[in-house]
């Protein structure tokens, strides 16, 4: 009789000997194996002494044996008949699980093999990776030979173009970069799923099982066996293994940080698996995740070598007749670029490689992408550059098209470093917590995709970027904006401009070309400062930037470098505000270059009118929008709106509130008399009811009528607010202003709430920073701070407590960052003090500090 508790005990022990033990987890393979052999050992020995007329088998990650620390234990019953074997399958599962293997099982008999072949891929995958555990082996002998006997040739073709398309999908749903900032290390591009997938290929198209009965991984049999019959290079086989491995290390700390199964990569683990792997210093994460690049990088490089080559092999070739030769090297069949003759290639001929495949928007056969990446690595061994290699560079950057597809893959293939330097250090490169979605190197050529898929749009943007005639200007600004960021986030426009100038007369630009690129990478920042942080209906600010500028040439560049890079930092960093303050700026600086007029002269003369669907306004509601201090106020509403707004005024009610859903956010619009901590009022009843503000715009009418209109999104769900709760903030909205609803006592409340989960939902961390600019008319305050629920409310009414009011803020949030800029005036309707400038920061920084 089997001692249960027994078992489970000493299971238990061994397993976290295994798991405490730093020397295995350093070495991945060994740990997955050990781990996976230990499970082995113990089903043996609970299972031992029965005679079971069904074959048990491993699976998954288990028959791999690359068991993770808390992966699931996968088993497959194979049966011939299921009724016969019901009882003794229920028994065994409820036995393992009382001993402390908790498996996940499925069962299997043969009808299921030609159900999942036309069914169910990922089902059938199963099927291929089994490795036999107990029980009836000839039957598991006869299901592993019937499985690949059910494969024909066509199904085989069909099954490998399924495989395409999964991963296809799998990269739509977990990332398509290697180079993502919070990777999934399983599914994401350059995860381990990424080999896993070629070996089911390769096991499919050569109709064998991978498992073998050596004590070692799969991937490693796998690996070893391609060196074996020469299907990969030694060198490319040795990168693989150890990128697979320093992953699978990745994903057993991650496992084991967390306490339980996780495969999502977040900035909190990354920090204490840094730790864990002996980085140190404030550049620890970084160091870490670099690694931790190069590995995905590799994995999914050979991913896309080895798929590629099954893909050639399955397709139906093309004639010969149909090959196009581009000149003594290389010729074009279809839409494949392939070398005329093998040979070990200089960096010039790489160059023009690269060259063809942007212009005939090609790609290269697997023997031309293997060539380039042996290639590269002797010439970046010996230095051995070229003399013709800048002009090639030079023509890529002056394609009509595929500029950011054909950066990609130079990059991707190890060739951008070598020709630019810099970007050694800027591959892997991120700043920790900050709202960027991709490394540093990977947003800049996003941005350089983003803005070439304006061609042809019929929108402003789209106009400006299909008129441009030097257009090799714009990409060189993108290709140097970030590309000090290495050596310093804070200045590195300025490091960049120069480090631009350097490597662009390097390259053989002339200097009226790098004087435009070195003018453009220094004020990449500017315009999105001006424009999220500024009045744009204030004369001083718009003479201030216009200033920068010596033609409208450059502002249409420096427009287009903006979009550019803000569309590539994070999906939910552009937004339908930022695009149109971006364009008020754009159209108001334009004007006054054109025109040589001020920033005045520009506000109140014809030049900016009401937007053209504002056709016929009657005299009230057009008294109505010029009595607003911001002219904005006509581009952020519609003219159906504007007449609500009036309408709604009229009628004298205390408040008035209108929902609407934009895109992934809710608009709250209130219209209400102002009176003292407005603001601080509507974002502590915002705060209370869940919700996260990720912009505002306020707008006041001479007559003290407030039009305040917030972007929110349930803070937990990051989702839009569901309508049958907007009952409830209008509600709250009101008591508040009437007195009836104490906003202290309720936030006291939702905080008892709030310290349980908000640090779930608000992960960056850092150190507020507050500034004051100097303007003619009143003072400017700019508050950095990691983001928190509550925190606009907090800030506003620590305002208003040092009596500061606020004649005008523009709220930006990017993902966990908010950069809130402030209008003031002191209780006596003046400019604050310098004076005092110390002691409101101060008062501020603690407010904020406590609540963080």
């Amino acid at each position: 009789m089997i001692n249960a508790i027994q078992i489970k005990k000493s299971f238990l022990a061994d397993r976290d000997k295994i798991f405490k033990d730093p020397a295995k987890i350093d070495e991945a393979f060994k740990f997955c194996v050990e781990y996976s052999l230990l499970v082995e050992e113990y089903i043996f020995k609970i299972l031992e002494g029965s005679k079971f007329n069904f074959a048990l088998a491993s699976a998954g990650s288990f028959s791999r044996r690359e068991l993770s620390p808390y992966s699931d234990i996968d088993l497959m019953f194979i049966v011939d008949n299921l009724e016969e074997n019901d009882k003794q399958i229920q028994s065994a599962v409820r036995l393992l699980w009382d001993c402390g293997i908790e498996v996940s099982h499925t069962v299997r008999d043969f009808n299921d093999i030609k159900k999942y072949l036309e069914e169910d891929l990922h089902g059938f995958t199963q099927f291929i990776e089994t490795r036999f555990l107990i029980g009836n082996e000839k039957l598991f002998t006869e299901w592993v030979a019937s499985i690949f006997r059910s494969i024909s040739d066509e199904k085989q073709t069909q099954l490998i173009i399924q495989f395409f398309n999964d991963t296809e999908q799998r990269l739509n749903k977990y990332g398509s970069s290697s180079k993502q900032l919070e990777p999934n290390v399983k599914y994401s591009a350059g995860g381990l799923r990424d080999l896993q997938a070629v070996e089911w290929i390769y096991s499919i198209k050569n109709r064998t099982s991978l498992v073998d009965q050596n004590e070692i991984t799969q991937s490693e049999s796998f690996i070893t066996m391609l060196r074996s019959k020469k299907d990969s290079s030694h060198k490319e086989t040795k990168r693989v293994l150890e990128s697979y491995e320093f992953i699978l290390k990745v994903r057993n700390l991650l496992h084991l940080v967390c306490k339980q199964r996780n495969d999502r990569l977040e900035y909190s683990a990354q920090e204490k698996i840094a730790r864990q792997l002996n980085y140190h210093g404030h550049n620890a994460v970084v160091q870490f995740m670099r690694k931790y690049f190069e590995a995905s990088n590799v994995l999914s490089r050979f991913f896309k070598t080895m798929t590629r080559h099954v893909e050639e092999e399955i397709s139906m070739p093309l004639s010969n007749f149909l090959a196009v030769q581009l000149d003594e090297d290389f010729f074009l069949k279809g839409n494949t670029l392939s070398i005329i003759q093998n040979r070990e290639l200089n960096l010039s001929d790489i160059l023009r490689g690269f060259y063809y495949r942007g212009l005939y928007s090609a790609r290269f056969d697997e023997n031309l992408r293997s060539l380039i990446i042996e290639s590269s690595e002797n010439i970046e061994e010996n230095r051995l550059l070229g003399l013709n290699s800048s002009v090639f560079f030079r023509e890529i950057i002056r394609l009509p098209k595929n500029v950011g597809d054909t950066l990609y893959h130079l990059n991707e293939l190890g060739i951008l470093k070598i020709i630019l330097p810099e970007y050694k250090d800027l591959n892997g490169f991120f700043q920790p917590g900050v709202y960027h979605h991709y490394t540093a190197d990977e947003h800049t050529i996003v941005a350089i995709k983003n803005v070439e898929k304006l061609q042809n749009e019929e929108t402003l943007l789209g106009r400006l970027y299909t008129g441009l005639k030097e257009k090799d200007i714009l990409f060189l600004a993108l290709i140097f904006h970030d590309v000090a960021k290495p050596i310093s986030i804070s200045g590195h426009e300025i490091l960049g401009s120069e480090i631009a100038s350097s490597e662009m007369f390097r390259l053989g630009y002339s200097e009226e070309e790098v004087e435009k690129v070195k003018f453009l990478v220094v004020n990449h920042l500017y315009m999105e400062q001006i424009a999220f942080r500024r009045n744009l209906n204030d004369a001083e600010t718009l003479n201030t930037f216009t200033s920068r500028f010596e033609s409208v040439e450059q502002l249409d560049l420096l427009y287009l470098v903006t979009f550019a890079d803000l569309s590539a930092v994070n999906p939910v960093v552009w937004t339908e505000w930022k695009s149109n303050l971006l364009e008020e700026l754009y159209r108001k600086s334009k004007a006054m270059l054109e025109e040589q007029v001020s920033g005045e002269e520009i506000l109140y003369s014809s030049v900016i009118t009401f937007p053209s669907s504002f056709s016929g306004l009657d005299s009230t509601l057009q008294e109505h929008i010029e009595s607003i201090n911001d002219m904005s106020y006509t581009q952020i509403f519609t003219e159906e709106e504007i007449a609500s707004h009036l309408e709604e005024i009229e009628k004298g009610n205390l408040i008035s509130v209108f929902f609407k859903e934009l895109n992934a956010f809710t608009n709250i619009t209130v219209i209400t008399k102002d009176q003292q901590m407005l603001l601080s009022k509507l974002c502590g009843v915002l705060a209370i009811n869940d919700l996260n503000i990720h912009d505002a715009r306020i707008f006041t009418r001479k007559d003290g009528i407030v039009i305040d209109s917030f972007a929110v999104s349930d803070f937990r769900t990051h989702k839009l607010v569901e309508p049958e709760r907007y009952h409830k903030i209008e509600n709250d909205l009101y008591e508040v202003l009437a007195g009836t609803l104490q906003l202290t006592n309720e936030m006291t409340r939702m905080k008892s709430k709030w310290w349980r989960i908000e640090n779930k939902f608000f992960k960056r961390s850092g150190k507020v920073k507050i500034v004051f600019e100097e303007h003619e008319k009143f003072s400017i305050l700019d508050i950095f701070s990691p983001d928190r629920l509550g925190l606009l409310y907090t800030i506003t009414q620590k305002m208003s407590e040092l009596g500061l009011s606020i004649y005008f803020a523009k709220i930006s949030t990017k993902a966990d960052d908010v950069v809130d800029s402030f209008y003031l005036l002191d209780r006596n309707g003046r400019k604050v003090s310098v004076s005092d400038y110390e002691f409101i920061k101060t008062e501020l920084t603690e407010a904020i500090e406590q609540i963080l």
